[in-house]
């Protein structure tokens, strides 16, 4: 079953929070991709959430324009999973693509309202 760190930030306040979702509350999130939002009353929390981003139980990140719940290795230039690089350098990177699975160990999210 599936365990997740779901961090929910207020751009209100400026305050994040740690949920530890576990079995049946993790459920709902599972085939969520990044840039859903969700009713929070699901998971006990107030409002409306998006899903923002997250990373597998080895840090690696997810990555909103790669498709699908897998692992790849992509060309990259920019973005998130690479720091800054050098005008016209370009790196092979490993991140997770942007559903979410069994292997996601943290959701980062931001409330919407």
């Amino acid at each position: 079953m599936a365990t997740f760190k779901l961090i929910v930030a207020n751009p209100k306040t400026g305050k994040t929070a740690m949920h530890e979702l576990k079995d049946r509350q993790a459920q709902p999130l599972v085939g969520l991709k990044v840039g859903d939002q969700f009713d929070g009353t699901v998971l006990g929390l107030e409002g409306k959430i998006r899903i923002t981003g997250g990373s597998d139980k080895s840090g690696i990140p997810m990555r909103r324009d790669v498709h699908g719940g897998v692992k790849k290795y992509v060309l990259l230039s920019e973005g998130v999973g690479l720091r800054n690089m050098g005008e016209g350098e370009r790196k092979r990177k490993l991140v997770r693509g942007n559903v979410i699975t069994d292997e996601i160990y943290q959701v980062n999210a931001v409330l919407v309202s």
